[in-house]
C-alpha cells in the first residue's frame, strides 16, 4: 500500500519566489529514488501562507531510506555541494497518510 507524505511549509510572502526557485532547481532530486511514485509542490492561492509538498511512496521504508540518504545529504550540503542556504519557510509540519483508495481518468 502506498504512503503519502505532505510537508506543510509556512512561507512568508517575500520568500515564495525563493522557495519555488529552490524546488525548481532540485528537479530530479527525488524522482530517481527507489519507491518514489509522485511529487507536487502546491502553492496557496487564498487565505493561507502554507505551501504543501506532496510526495507519494511505495512504502514507509522507501520514504525513510530517502529521508536518511539523498534528502539528508541535500539539506546538509545544499545543491551541487554548495553551503546550505537559509530556509525559505518559517515553519514545517509533516503529515503522513496511507492510500486507501485512488482513482484516475478512465481511458
Amino acid at each position: 500500500m502506498s504512503v503519502v507524505k505532505i510537508n506543510v511549509l509556512t512561507v512568508p510572502a517575500e520568500q515564495r519566489e525563493v522557495l519555488e526557485q529552490r524546488f525548481a532547481s532540485r528537479a530530479g532530486a527525488v524522482e530517481n529514488s527507489d519507491g518514489f511514485e509522485w511529487f507536487e509542490l502546491l502553492r496557496p492561492v487564498e487565505g493561507t501562507d502554507q505551501y504543501l509538498v506532496y510526495t507519494r511512496w511505495r512504502s514507509e521504508e522507501d520514504f525513510k531510506a530517502w529521508m536518511e540518504g539523498p534528502m539528508k545529504a541535500a539539506h546538509q550540503n545544499g545543491p551541487a555541494g554548495e553551503a546550505p542556504k537559509r530556509p525559505a519557510a518559517s515553519g514545517s509540519t509533516l503529515w503522513s497518510f496511507e492510500v486507501v483508495q485512488s482513482a484516475g481518468p478512465k481511458a
